[in-house]
């Protein structure tokens, strides 16, 4: 199983968070973290709001509008 900071570093370093990673974020903070796994979760949302990682779900978004 993948690790929430592990999904995050991909992302980061890939500039994408793609719809399958994002679900695998979801599901694992359903569970127990820590915080080094909150710290890497603020972030990426602080390298999305930046515009350095792009995320699949909202790009499909704005093409279905």
């Amino acid at each position: 199983m993948v690790s929430i900071r592990e999904l995050v570093q991909e992302a980061i370093a890939s500039g994408y968070l793609s719809l399958k990673a994002e679900n695998q974020l979801r599901q694992r903070l359903a569970t127990k973290y820590d915080f080094e796994d909150f710290q890497a979760i603020l972030e990426l949302q602080d390298a999305a709001m930046a515009g350095k990682v792009r995320q699949e779900s909202r790009e499909l978004l704005e093409q279905s509008s």
